[in-house]
């Protein structure tokens, strides 16, 4: 059974994915933490998504890695990037990905990555891997990857409501098996005949199914 948002989150969420004609969501400011953690999960929002890392997914996401990882020292870092409707706004996220996983991994040789992406940001994750969202909703081109290098220190990827999957894509190559892809049924955002909002709003359900993909994997 999915849990569902509260009623009046659930609303106003539901109202914000309804203007945007797209994904769900507002600015979260970036987790401050020890900078070299054993592993950094990296969590882009959906569009105007409320919450530290983002309410729906990001927040409880990470909460329930902590719970299942904790012989493991973490930290959050939530991307900055509008999450907004403009066109600019999967770019933005795309080189802001890329560049604080690169800037972790030069300062924190052994650290490893979790990246966790919801709605538009799971178009900003795909993208940071090489996979362009351009066609989908809130997409865009790839402008930045993270470099081939860092590659086998991202232990898992985590994405949620990705609109590429609407369009019968997903993450391939490299990144596949640590890649666990979570489209709700009925989801308008990312299941080819979905046309529910709320189906887009669940999956704050899915957070431990995520965190044991992500901790099996670290």
């Amino acid at each position: 059974m999915r849990v569902s948002l509260p009623g009046r989150a659930r609303v106003l969420l539901a109202a914000a994915l309804l203007s945007a004609g797209a994904a769900v969501v507002a600015a979260a400011p970036a987790a401050a933490a020890a900078p070299c953690a054993e592993v950094d999960v990296v969590v882009a929002r959906g569009t105007a998504e409320p919450g530290r890392l983002g309410l729906i997914v990001g927040d409880p996401v990470f909460a329930a890695i902590q719970r299942r990882a904790d012989d493991t020292t973490l930290t959050s870092h939530a991307v900055e990037y509008p999450a907004s409707v403009s066109p600019t706004s999967p770019t933005a996220g795309n080189r802001a990905l890329v560049q604080h996983v690169t800037d972790q991994a030069g300062a924190c040789p052994g650290q490893r990555f979790v990246l966790v992406g919801y709605s538009q940001g799971a178009n900003v994750v795909g993208n940071s891997l090489g996979i362009s969202s351009q066609g989908a909703s809130v997409g865009g081109p790839v402008v930045a990857t993270i470099p081939a290098a860092i590659q086998p220190r991202v232990a898992a990827v985590l994405v949620f409501g990705y609109p590429l999957r609407k369009l019968g894509r997903g993450i391939t190559g490299v990144y596949a098996e640590r890649t666990l892809d979570i489209c709700a049924t009925g989801d308008v955002v990312c299941d080819p005949r979905g046309t529910s909002v709320l189906a887009h709003l669940s999956y704050t359900a899915d957070a431990g199914r995520a965190a044991d993909f992500a901790v099996g994997r670290l």
